[in-house]
């Protein structure tokens, strides 16, 4: 009998690429490991900066790791994994975004040399999350307390976040704003909570960094809606109102018929009247200050402007609610509901010119639970990169206390577990005491880099630092303005625990779900879908 001819089936589109096996496994990983050095050379106080220029020609220089993976517009699957580490580290912390993304890169990379000896992919997996587990344990045992009384370690913290970004030249002052910000709005009760929206960050071009301040209470790029009313005023007394101070027009459609002029004169007067009302019910309640998330009505300024009541309108859901928190006022949605009791009370209400804008400040605030920081600079770029600093600092502060733990930095603390999780290899029979090793070897990569960016021997460094720790110097770490080892506690150089512990989780279970891909099956057409490596799109320039 003849052998029948097997008709080929195809069950996916014409357009499908699909990769499988290693050349999966292969391309995924060296797309993740791309992203990762992309942002390695921005790692510590002696990193390197990125300028990242967008569609729009707009200029971004930084080397904060998110802003960097947020302006690339990556396309490849797995590397975008490596951006929501990034993510994920600055939502949960605040920084540490290019720790996390960096050992991602290194523990990949330690994979494909095991996949290498063939050794399967489901054991590296289970190896590095038993690494990643007891680097935890480790973590926690190494850590020391922090208290919102330690005033002066919490300085440091918030000054090592500061260290190698452009505002280097004013961490002091920077710190200490931080700090002080933090330690104003956090509640204290069984636990601390934070909120960051609580902290306002607004941005100011013009003078210089070290011009940067705290206001106890809240400034509003807003100015006052009638030249008539007081620039200034003392013991405000506050009405934040989320209605329209205006006449609203009616529901249904309605016309008026008017039939004689003297009508028009009666109609306009009855207009004045009720904005007139609306006046004498802020008035009545005491109000000096008024916020309105509305519109105010020209008239309706008239009559607040005689009343001597500043009013600023259209001021921004969030700014209405930082004020509230501020001042202790309520926000009232219904005229008639507002009293004295609804009020807040701030020492000073003005209003003042910075550059080309008017902006109105609210201090001497009581207890405020919502603060700005003014930050200022040179340049716009100066100014951002200022921002992103400040943020860092403001995170890793409340970080530190929310968790209550912290550890030393200059790769200390990864030396240390790396130490640790080598003995913990050694309790392990199988293939995946390989896999620990390599996790362990993968969290050297830290002060590797961090003595590559400062032009140091990488292999001296690192050499140096095992033998210190070795000797039981658990905070033994890279000075690298002084180009030796020290003791990074001693040195200042310190950071939250939430950093650590969230960087290794990240980018552990990151390595994990990249390792375990061995189909990628990409649905659409050739032009529209995402390419694949080994160039990614969105990276120029990188082979």
């Amino acid at each position: 009998m003849s052998q029948q001819q097997v008709q080929p089936i195809f069950i996916l589109p014409e357009s499908t690429k699909r990769t499988s096996g290693r050349n999966a496994q292969s391309n995924n990983i060296m797309a993740a490991k791309l992203v990762a050095e992309t942002v390695r050379t921005t790692l510590g106080p002696k990193g390197m900066d990125k300028m990242l220029v967008d569609s729009m020609g707009d200029i971004t220089v930084t080397n904060d790791g998110v802003t960097i993976l947020e302006e690339m517009q990556i396309e490849h699957p797995a590397a975008k994994m490596m951006v929501e580490i990034a993510k994920t580290q600055e939502e949960e912390v605040g920084d540490g975004t290019t720790t996390a993304v960096v050992i991602a890169g290194e523990l990949l990379k330690k994979a494909e040399d095991l996949l290498e000896q063939e050794i399967h992919p489901t054991v590296v997996v289970r190896g590095y999350r038993l690494a990643s587990e007891k680097a935890q344990e480790i973590l926690k045992r190494i850590a020391e307390k922090i208290t919102i009384n330690d005033d002066d370690l919490l300085k440091k913290i918030a000054m090592t976040a500061i260290t190698g970004k452009g505002a280097e030249s004013a961490k002091e002052l920077l710190a200490e704003i931080a700090v002080n910000s933090v330690k104003k709005v956090v509640e204290r009760g069984d636990k601390f909570v934070f909120d960051k929206e609580n902290i306002k960050l607004e941005k100011k071009v013009g003078g210089s960094i070290e011009d940067t301040q705290l206001i106890e209470g809240i400034v509003l790029e807003k100015e006052a809606v009638h030249a008539g009313m007081p620039k200034n005023i003392k013991n405000a007394r506050i009405a934040l109102i989320d209605c329209a101070l205006e006449i609203k027009n009616t529901e249904i459609e309605a016309k008026i018929s008017i039939t004689d002029p003297s009508q028009i004169e009666a109609f306009m007067g009855q207009e004045e009247k009720m904005l007139k009302n609306m006046v004498e019910k802020v008035a009545k309640s005491g109000a000096n200050v008024v916020l309105c998330q509305k519109g105010i009505d020209d008239v309706a300024q008239h009559f607040l402007a005689k009343k001597g009541i500043y009013a600023a309108r259209r001021v921004k859901k969030s700014d209405m609610e930082a004020v509230a928190r501020a001042t202790g006022a309520k926000v009232v949605t219904n005229l008639d509901d507002l009293s004295q009791t609804d009020l807040g009370k701030a020492g000073s209400v003005f209003e003042t010119k910075m550059g080309s804008d008017e902006m109105t400040y609210i201090t001497e605030c009581e207890n405020p639970k919502a603060v700005t920081v003014l930050v200022k600079g040179g340049t716009s770029h100066i100014v951002d990169e200022a921002k992103r600093a400040l943020s860092d600092a403001i995170g890793d502060v409340a970080a530190a206390l929310k968790v209550g733990f912290v550890v030393a930095g200059g790769g200390s603390t990864e030396v240390e577990v790396s130490k640790e999780l080598r003995k913990y290899a050694e309790s392990l029979s199988g293939r995946e005491q390989l896999a620990v090793t390599a996790f362990a070897s993968a969290l050297e990569v830290i002060p590797r880099t961090l003595a590559e960016n400062s032009g140091l021997d990488p292999i001296d460094m690192l050499t140096e630092l095992k033998a210190a720790h070795d000797k039981g110097q658990k905070w033994a770490g890279i000075d690298v303005f002084q180009a030796r080892v020290v003791d990074s506690w001693k040195a200042g150089v310190i950071e939250p625990l939430k950093i650590k512990t969230q960087a290794i989780s990240s980018a552990s279970e990151v390595a994990q779900m990249i390792l375990r891909i061995d189909d990628v099956i990409m649905c659409g057409t050739a032009d529209s879908g995402p390419r694949m490596p080994p160039g990614m799109g969105g990276m120029p320039g990188m082979e």
